[in-house]
């Protein structure tokens, strides 16, 4: 995996609440395979992150989501943890910033809660992935199917369950954010625009 993100940036999407692993994990995967990585959040100067229950430590955000562009990075990034997502999830920012990676055929890696967003964003009708249990019947009800596996790939969109599966997720990122733009995650993005026929 050395070296193969080399040149890349990666946003990392988060605020206040989320789980911590799901955070500091990936991002040591991705700066060990030579991606430079940025921490994009509705909050500015730091992100409180949490151990399940117990809060972790705090992290830096280097850039406003309201100041992003989705077009300087190459892939995103969405840690769990239940606070997180759901207040993302309401983030019209964060809902935009979302849903260009997709229309752009970007790859992004989704654990645990963070699917919740996906939803929000519009962009997981007809897609296949997996999630943290208890959100699962919010992403069938928004038209996904979903299963219960330690990492689902679809077309460069990234799944795992919770933090058991990070071995997983993060070689699997790792693979979908070197392979850049999918045509199938944009295609799917644009098919997601359509008004459902009655």
């Amino acid at each position: 995996m050395a070296e193969t993100l080399n040149g890349k940036t990666i946003a990392i999407l988060a605020t206040d609440g989320f789980e911590q692993v799901e955070l500091t994990e990936p991002m040591k995967a991705l700066k060990d395979a030579g991606a430079t990585v940025e921490i994009v959040s509705p909050k500015q100067g730091e992100i409180q992150g949490f151990n399940h229950f117990d809060k972790g430590d705090t992290f830096k955000v280097d850039r406003a989501v309201s100041a992003a562009d989705a077009s300087a990075y190459a892939g995103l990034l969405l840690p769990g943890g239940a606070h997180n997502p759901d207040t993302l999830r309401v983030d019209e920012d964060a809902l935009k910033f979302v849903r260009a990676f997709f229309d752009a055929g970007k790859p992004v890696a989704a654990i645990c809660h963070a699917p919740w967003i996906l939803i929000d964003a519009g962009v997981v009708e007809g897609r296949k992935l997996t999630s943290y249990k208890t959100i699962r019947t919010d992403l069938r009800n928004a038209g996904a199917e979903v299963v219960d596996e330690e990492v689902v790939v679809d077309e460069g969109l990234v799944t795992s369950r919770d933090p058991d599966d990070l071995p997983a997720f993060c070689a699997k990122m790792i693979e979908e954010f070197a392979e850049g733009r999918h045509e199938g995650q944009a295609e799917a993005a644009r098919d997601a625009d359509r008004p459902v026929a009655h």
